[in-house]
């Protein structure tokens, strides 16, 4: 160690430290997702937590708006954490907050409204400067009252304790990078309340829902052996691999490349593309590593609930995420420790070519798997299977998938008179060769969309299916064909990309389903 004057640095360091009045080593610390212009969760006890020297002594202040001073006292443990619960507060502000240790932290601009976690994958990323009219909403996005955060995208391979990001109050320059489907759920509560609204968005295309369950949500499940380790166990193999791995790369394939790129090149060849390297075990699709590195940084910030656009990455596991899905939300409510927070979640839209035969898909196998959710308490769903693209699994319309979300919202958590759900199959009767199916309709009558009802079709015991007759009658729907003279199965929107048109008369399409229990195409993934 360098010195001065015969004195160690250390100790000079320590002399300096005196005279300016004994400051402290460490100074008090808040995670990223607790700052200014943050919105916290209204009418809730809510944390505000951060790190400081062992045993240190933390006031945090609340002071503004319409409430009185709070004051709330802690000290930090032996590791240096501390948390303070903030009392509940109506919507409203601006507050300061302030926290004070050996150092002071002040946060300005602090409002009390509804948070929402943003999370899922590429469709729930997918920004508003890609949606449907893009240049108009970007103009007219002057909402200071929304606020936004975004989680760095990270993977770990442990939970993290923080992570990068600042809350910004939405506006034409912060919103065109944002999740558009997590703005345009935000903007109808924001406007049907009249309360701020916070938006933490979470996502990463391509991703799947493994990824974003904790290690102990995956290892604790009842369904761990039969659907869960085979994932572990691939991807322990594939980080076991990962050294000697890339050591082939490198001493091998490397160097055939550029000998095949050489090569290419002397017979006037378009030249090999460079071999990928070998899957890492920071990569986004392994067990945990979402969770570890974009939820548990967020945790336990006050939320109302999480919206949720995921699945694609899933399909070809469509009865695996039967249990993962259901798992994965009882994961994040156990970690946050705030019950069972209102879990809202798109089911997939529509893609890919339409069928011209009933066939069975791994598509629709995902959309029932997400349904089956529906058995938790506070879930709600918005469906998506008529505002797809056939050609882009992005379809651009997210304006009406983030109403369809609030609707959920609205009515089940804010006890508004609005329709929330199409139509759901609830029970199948057969008289002779029709099949009557009976719907609880959402809260709307049904109603056809266009002349002819289309999307059924139907099988007897042989489970060959064909395109079947239908037709709305008194309030159900009466299913039948001539080829199938004692049916036994009906389906309904059952393809990756149906053409079906039975609505309720608020406009919400009825939910793909089946009668049948029938294995389906990806019962034996893992």
């Amino acid at each position: 160690m360098r010195s001065i004057k015969g004195l160690p640095a250390l100790a000079l360091a320590l002399i300096a430290s005196l005279l300016m009045g004994g400051a402290a080593l460490a100074n008090v610390e808040l995670p990223a997702v607790i700052g200014s212009d943050m919105v916290l969760q209204r009418d809730m006890w809510v944390p505000i937590w951060g790190w400081a020297d062992a045993h240190e002594d933390i006031v945090v202040r609340v002071e503004g708006g319409d409430g009185p001073i709070n004051i709330e006292k802690t000290r930090a443990a032996a590791d240096g954490t501390w948390q303070v619960k903030i009392r509940p507060r109506p919507a409203g502000g601006p507050y300061t907050i302030t926290i004070e240790g050996d150092n002071t932290v002040t946060l300005e601009d602090v409002l009390f409204g509804e948070v929402w976690v943003c999370s899922g994958q590429s469709n729930m990323r997918w920004p508003v400067q890609a949606s449907n009219n893009a240049e108009a909403e970007i103009a007219n996005a002057d909402y200071p009252d929304i606020r936004l955060f975004q989680v760095e995208l990270a993977t770990a391979d442990q939970p993290k304790e923080d992570t990068k990001g600042e809350w910004k109050p939405c506006n034409p320059e912060t919103i065109p990078g944002f999740t558009a489907v997590g703005y345009f759920f935000g903007r109808e509560l924001h406007k049907e309340l009249g309360v701020p609204v916070g938006l933490i968005q979470s996502a990463w295309g391509g991703t799947p829902a493994e990824a974003w369950t904790s290690e102990r949500g995956l290892s604790d499940s009842e369904y761990y052996d039969e659907w869960y380790k085979p994932i572990i166990d691939r991807w322990d193999e594939i980080v076991a691999n990962h050294p000697r791995a890339i050591r082939n790369y490198q001493k091998f394939v490397i160097p055939r490349w550029e000998r095949a790129v050489r090569e290419a090149e002397l017979k006037g060849e378009s030249p090999p593309g460079r071999p990928q390297p070998p899957t890492s075990p920071n990569h986004p699709h392994r067990p945990s590593s979402l969770y570890n590195g974009m939820i548990s940084p967020i945790i336990p910030y006050g939320i109302r609930g999480a919206i949720w656009y995921q699945g694609e990455s899933n399909a070809s596991r469509a009865y695996q995420y039967r249990h993962l899905f259901s798992d994965m939300i009882r994961d994040w409510r156990n970690k946050w420790g705030q019950g069972d927070f209102p879990f809202y979640f798109v089911q997939l839209a529509n893609f890919m070519q339409v069928d011209e035969e009933p066939t069975d898909a791994a598509w629709p196998e995902l959309r029932e798997a997400q349904d089956m959710a529906l058995e938790l308490p506070n879930t709600g769903v918005a469906l998506a299977i008529d505002i797809g693209e056939a050609d882009d699994i992005h379809p651009r319309n997210k304006q009406e998938v983030g109403r369809r979300l609030a609707l959920n919202a609205l009515s089940q958590i804010h006890g508004q008179n609005v329709v929330h759900q199409g139509p759901r199959f609830y029970r199948m009767a057969v008289e002779d060769d029709v099949a009557k199916l009976y719907f609880w309709d959402g809260g709307a009558d049904l109603m056809v969309k266009g002349d002819e009802l289309a999307g059924f079709a139907i099988a007897g015991e042989d489970r060959d299916f064909v395109w079947a007759e239908a037709e709305l009658v008194d309030g159900h729907v009466e299913v039948w064909s001539p080829e199938v003279p004692e049916p036994v199965a009906v389906r309904y929107a059952w393809s990756s990309n149906p053409v079906a048109n039975l609505y309720n008369e608020a406009g919400l399409p009825a939910s793909p389903f089946r009668t049948d229990d029938w294995p389906g195409v990806t019962i034996d993934a893992r």
